[in-house]
């Protein structure tokens, strides 16, 4: 099977169709010929080369960590103790297995989609327009809502340091600065967007790293010693919740169109990131839990209750700064990756090509970094926590399994998106072992989750239909879309 090179390098919607009528040129096409259509295409329905590629390894890596650890790791700790004692670090295990095993797929697909979009373009280029798009949306809908609630989290969180903070329209004013200051500076360049958020990164970990080094002179090796072996049952509930401490790569990807030499990056990136994030979590979990011991189960501020007890109050209140400082990246990070998802609508033709327009200097997509910031602020100023997160729970979890068939599609079609692809180990059997993980923990959902996620696809459906007129072209035409 010949490589597809062209569907990895422009827009994706109506371009498979496009490069059916390029694969048999006519008897006497020249091979210049046929190369100046497909530039000539290029130019006509994508803007991805507009963007500057600027993410690298370590750049991509960093933006992984940052919108990885967000709040999760500064509360969690306690739940899974309540769930498995001190068999907790078990879960931790588990949940980077399963982990590993889908993001081997997207190191995959990603290193032969090199599209902004990241998961969305890789189902798309997979599957078509439709699936691609059903896809997207969902992806969007996840992200947006997931970056709201934490967005409004981070405000409460600065209330709690800050009694001043604590009124509703001081919550409101601080979401609305934090969140405008982070639109502009991603508007100014993806190159300082990947700078601030490495900087964030290091921030967020520092309090972490401090509490892990220190603490580990601290813990009580009793305090450790299990009692019993935990049950499947169990350990399954806790992963359940665990796992969703450790999402965060497919927002991270979204971006791909700006990372360099996609096909070596994003494997490397994905994976150091999710080996870092495990190893990082499993130590904040035994560090809490052999300083606290019973103590654990039952804390709001667990990691904070830890520093207090080791370091005092002010190693608690470097914890709950912490904390704050963490949701702050998450929501940078966040803030550089969701509003590719629109660009990447935009580029596409499911939204008007204004949408989709890039800065004449900075090369970024300021439209949709505009429109992105004032969604997610009326979001967050008005939805409650629990219902945001309704949203983003099977939203994303329905992606990552669209991208474990996506990578077998791709892979059987041999696409390439510039370079030797990532191959992953394993191959025949790592996205299956995915897509088991992916269900199982689909399983877990409830109504309200599912309704939700079925609101999403509902209102894509006609977004679709809208607008097949408008992304029909003649040579979509002659192809027979």
């Amino acid at each position: 099977m010949t490589p597809d090179p062209l569907l990895a390098s422009t827009g994706t919607s109506g371009i498979a169709r496009r490069i059916t009528w390029w694969r048999t040129p006519e008897a006497g096409s020249s091979v210049e010929a046929m190369i100046d259509q497909q530039r000539d295409a290029a130019r006509e329905v994508g803007q991805d080369g507009s963007l500057i590629r600027a993410l690298g390894t370590w750049g991509l890596t960093a933006a992984i960590v940052n919108v990885t650890i967000g709040a999760g790791i500064f509360r969690l700790p306690a739940s899974v103790a309540a769930t498995l004692g001190p068999a907790a670090p078990a879960a931790y295990l588990l949940c980077a297995l399963a982990m590993g095993l889908i993001v081997l797929c997207f190191a995959e697909a990603g290193s032969r989609v090199s599209l902004t979009g990241g998961p969305y373009a890789y189902v798309e280029v997979a599957f078509g327009p439709f699936v691609g798009f059903l896809s997207g949306a969902l992806l969007w809908a996840g992200l947006t809502a997931a970056l709201a609630a934490v967005t409004s989290f981070f405000a409460d969180s600065l209330a709690a340091l800050e009694p001043a903070l604590t009124s509703a329209g001081a919550k409101v004013s601080v979401m609305l600065v934090v969140l405008a200051a982070l639109a502009l500076l991603n508007v100014r360049g993806v190159r300082d967007a990947s700078r601030f958020n490495a900087v964030m990164t290091v921030a967020k970990l520092l309090p972490l790293g401090v509490i892990v080094i220190v603490g580990a002179f601290a813990v009580h090796g009793v305090n450790l010693r299990w009692q019993q072996t935990p049950s499947i049952a169990s350990l399954g509930r806790a992963s359940a919740v665990l796992i969703f401490a450790f999402l965060g790569v497919e927002a991270a990807l979204v971006p791909s169109g700006e990372v360099k030499d996609p096909a070596r990056t994003v494997p490397r990136a994905v994976l150091l990131s999710i080996g870092v994030v495990a190893v990082l979590y499993v130590s904040v979990q035994v560090v809490s839990q052999g300083v606290l011991g019973a103590g654990l189960v039952g804390s709001k501020t667990p990691v904070a209750d830890a520093g207090g007890a080791v370091l005092g109050t002010w190693g608690q209140k470097l914890i709950l700064v912490g904390s704050a400082v963490s949701m702050f990246g998450y929501v940078s990070g966040m803030t550089l990756a969701v509003p590719r998802m629109l660009f990447a609508f935009a580029r596409d033709g499911f939204l008007p090509r204004a949408v989709g327009s890039v800065h004449p200097r900075f090369r970024t997509p300021y439209w949709a970094i505009g429109i992105q910031t004032v969604l997610v602020a009326v979001l967050a100023a008005t939805g409650t926590f629990e219902w945001l997160a309704i949203i983003a729970n099977g939203s994303v979890l329905l992606v990552y399994a669209a991208c474990c068939f996506a990578t077998l599609e791709l892979r059987r079609r041999d696409i390439r998106g510039g370079g030797a692809p990532f191959r992953v180990p394993g191959a025949a059997v790592v996205p299956w072992l995915a897509l088991a993980v992916i269900v199982s923990l689909l399983a877990t959902l409830q109504l309200g989750e599912w309704l939700a996620v079925l609101a999403v696809l509902v209102a894509a459906v006609p977004v679709y239909a809208l607008t097949r007129a408008r992304r029909r072209t003649p040579a979509a035409a002659a192809a027979g879309d």
